[in-house]
């Protein structure tokens, strides 16, 4: 199976850090530049695929051959031009998935109105974060851990396949803690698209399809998942 490929426009200091996730979870990944300081800085962090072009151009955005089934990642540090690439990229690719980074609650809403896809409110985050420093100090100690280089801890994505061992069980019923993993939450494709935290409250049922999301020791997740691929 080909690897899932990511065009992601800009490379700065904030962006490095998707770029190195997105690989690590299996993107190919396409980097976009328009200038030749950020062309430089790309080549020299070991990434092969680095294209300059003129993003104001239309004509050259659609060279770039993307394809529905493709990610767009908006990372330019110019936050109206992030926009502005925004809208011009649901134009010219109106099925792809974008993604877009924003700064602020109102650049928020103009990406959103702009087309994309989702967007990571950098801001939100940022506020979260002081949040839980102040009121959820252990929670932060282990986020702080899983984001660290140096730790082996993970967190993790796992899809449900068809006649697993997981296919129609309850979440209550399923002891993650004997795989080493904690499920933090999940898509029930039954109720929504939504990612659901399980602390929502809602009983759920892991059913074919489902997404779940696991933290865990890489080790530990490893031989999980091979465990949720398990058929009958």
């Amino acid at each position: 199976m080909a690897n899932r490929q990511a065009f992601l426009f800009g490379y700065s200091k904030r962006s490095t850090f998707i770029t190195k996730e997105l690989r690590k979870n299996g993107f190919d990944i396409i980097i976009i530049v328009s200038d030749t300081q950020s062309f430089e800085k790309a080549k020299e962090h070991g990434y092969l695929d680095v294209i300059k072009i003129d993003m104001t151009d239309d004509n050259a955005l659609e060279n770039l051959q993307v394809t529905e089934d493709d990610y767009l990642v908006c990372v330019m540090e110019d936050s109206h031009f992030n926009v502005f690439l925004t809208l011009s990229l649901r134009s010219l690719f109106p099925i792809s998935k974008i993604i877009a980074l924003s700064d602020s609650f109102h650049v928020t809403q103009k990406l959103k109105m702009a087309g994309a896809s989702k967007v990571i409110d950098l801001y939100q985050v940022s506020a979260n974060r002081i949040y839980n420093i102040l009121n959820k100090p252990i929670a932060t100690k282990l986020i702080g851990n899983l984001l660290s280089p140096e730790e082996n801890l993970s967190i993790r994505e796992i899809d449900i396949p068809e006649d697993s061992l997981l296919d129609n069980i309850m979440v209550d019923d399923f002891d993650f803690s004997q795989h080493g993993v904690i499920l933090v939450g999940m898509i029930d494709r039954r109720l929504s698209n939504q990612f659901l935290f399980v602390t929502s409250g809602l009983e759920h049922r892991l059913d074919r399809g489902d997404m779940m999301v696991c933290i865990g020791y890489n080790d530990d997740l490893d031989r999980f998942e091979k465990y949720v691929k398990t058929t009958y």
